[in-house]
């Protein structure tokens, strides 16, 4: 039971894709003062990225930690988020952390949570891979949270199934769909940037995209130079396509992505987007190539078929539903995959029109009437999302 009539939340996170997650969670929570009292607080793990998330959806954060280094390491991230979120928390004493999925921030802030004895609300809850290498570290950072955790807020009914697996409480779990598709929905109604980054809109013009993202830690080396590689002979077979790649600022990202796939005539290279930019670009595709567990989410709600460029994924109903397809991080599955919906209009309508099993726009609202409901300032919990797929 509560000592004060509002909830007093604490919402961490400090990377763009944690921000674009948490963004529209943020602006629900703000519409509903006489429930919450919202304390934003960022740990800025990710500096130029974050910032430009947070311009874009107009949030100023209460506290700004700012624990980014040049060629930070996991133990440098952790040890500096820890330490900064025990001092917020011991200023503003919240009822309830919110943190977001499988971040260094998120793994911090859940301990931070745990070591001042408050409730803990985890966002994206349940992913697996069932690898705890795959990815690294992002898989053991959701399964160490999930421990943590009071509320598990889980996309969709199977990671709820995961969640009980390891013996979650059920009465702690709410399927909510997934907050990316809020933010991705509201975004896309916006209108397009001027310019993507350095280069033209124009230059989409009368061709097919295929728009590319690669980050991963556990593809340096080697799988990235394969994508990219693979990228380069398809981009060489098909004369309409365009191939347009925002580049991670990771210089091991950047250094095999340029010394394969620069000074081609279309082959687009660009500095990281901003996130409005982004979601023009996923609308502009034909095509989306990627190892982000995010754009596995967004691109599908777009109409767009997304080739994963990983060997598993977290994402599983992706796979069953047809939005996805695992094309590994070989030269020549990653090519096989690609030829089959280029060339095959039936197998890409298929794909194109597959329901979205991720998001209806509206997991921002029940995570926000599932707080109120645990917290008993409302009586009933919110309808589980449910994609009507299964």
């Amino acid at each position: 039971m509560l000592e004060r009539e509002r909830v007093r939340i604490a919402a961490v996170f400090g990377t763009r894709p944690e921000a674009v997650k948490m963004a529209p969670l943020v602006s629900e929570l703000s519409l509903r003062p006489d429930l919450f009292e919202l304390h934003v607080i960022v740990t800025a793990q990710h500096r130029e990225m974050l910032d430009q998330v947070l311009d874009i959806f107009s949030i100023a954060p209460e506290y700004d930690l700012g624990i980014m280094r040049e060629r930070q390491s996991l133990t440098g991230i952790l040890t500096r988020a820890l330490t900064g979120l025990e001092s917020v928390f011991a200023k503003i004493s919240p009822d309830l952390v919110l943190v977001h999925g499988d971040t260094s921030t998120t793994l911090a802030a859940s301990l931070a949570s745990f070591y001042a004895q408050v409730k803990l609300g985890h966002v994206e809850a349940g992913l697996r891979s069932q690898d705890k290498y795959n990815p690294f570290p992002e898989e053991m950072n959701r399964k160490l949270t999930a421990a943590l955790a009071d509320l598990h807020f889980a996309p969709t009914a199977r990671q709820r199934k995961n969640l009980e697996a390891e013996s979650i409480d059920p009465s702690g779990i709410f399927v909510t769909g997934n907050t990316v598709i809020d933010a991705l929905l509201r975004t896309a109604l916006t209108d397009r940037p001027p310019t993507m980054g350095e280069a033209d809109w124009s230059r989409l013009d009368g061709r097919r995209v295929i728009l590319v993202e690669v980050h991963r830690r556990e593809n340096l080396g080697r799988p990235m130079l394969e994508i990219c590689r693979a990228i380069r002979q398809i981009v060489d077979e098909y004369e309409d396509l365009l191939v347009v790649f925002p580049v991670h600022r990771n210089p091991e990202v950047r250094t095999a992505v340029r010394s394969v796939l620069s000074n081609h005539d279309r082959v687009v290279l660009l500095d990281p987007v901003d996130y409005r930019t982004m979601v023009h670009l996923i609308k502009s595709s034909y095509l989306v190539m990627t190892d982000s567990g995010g754009l596995q989410e967004e691109a599908p709600a777009l109409g767009k078929p997304v080739l994963v460029l990983r060997s598993v994924t977290e994402r599983p109903e992706g796979l069953e539903a047809g939005t996805l397809r695992l094309a590994g991080v070989e030269y020549g599955g990653i090519l096989e995959c690609a030829r089959q919906l280029l060339d095959d209009a039936n197998e890409y309508a298929r794909m194109a029109t597959a329901i979205n099993p991720y998001g209806d726009g509206q997991a921002s609202r029940r995570i926000a009437d599932a707080i109120a409901y645990t917290f008993n300032l409302s009586s009933q919990p919110p309808e589980p999302f449910d994609p009507g797929i299964w």
